[in-house]
């Protein structure tokens, strides 16, 4: 029940923070971006908020001091909007998943020919339905 609830939280805080970055935020360190994605912590305390720079332009550096900074000022709307109690803290983290992908597709367009149907795929664990 508790993890229900925390998904629903955190799909209105990705909601909510996109919204509020599209129309209230002037930081010109901050730009366009996109949220992908938000964790919420056990108690709800905190939203890990993932983010890309869309186009991949800007200085992430700049990106995330702005981020930091907005995240402050966004933590009070974002407690309003939700109707909660305890405002969450807001903490913004570059989404490493695409680079991440990009690298994997590079690396297997680069193996010799033949070479990748050499490599046999991993074994499923006991967790990912395989026997045992």
């Amino acid at each position: 029940m508790a993890n229900r609830r925390a998904e629903r939280i955190a799909s209105a805080v990705q909601q909510e923070v996109a919204r509020l970055l599209l129309t209230d935020v002037k930081d010109p360190r901050v730009g366009v971006i996109s949220i992908t994605g938000v964790k919420m912590n056990d108690d709800l305390s905190v939203a890990h908020i993932s983010y890309l720079p869309l186009g991949g332009a800007g200085d992430r550096k700049q990106i995330q001091e702005g981020l930091k900074q907005v995240g402050k000022h966004l933590r009070g709307p974002v407690g309003r909007a939700l109707g909660t109690r305890h405002s969450p803290d807001l903490r913004f983290e570059i989404d490493r998943n695409l680079e991440y992908a990009m690298h994997m597709s590079d690396v297997l367009a680069n193996l010799p020919k033949g070479a990748q149907d050499e490599v046999e795929p991993p074994m499923p664990t006991n967790d990912e339905g395989g026997e045992g």
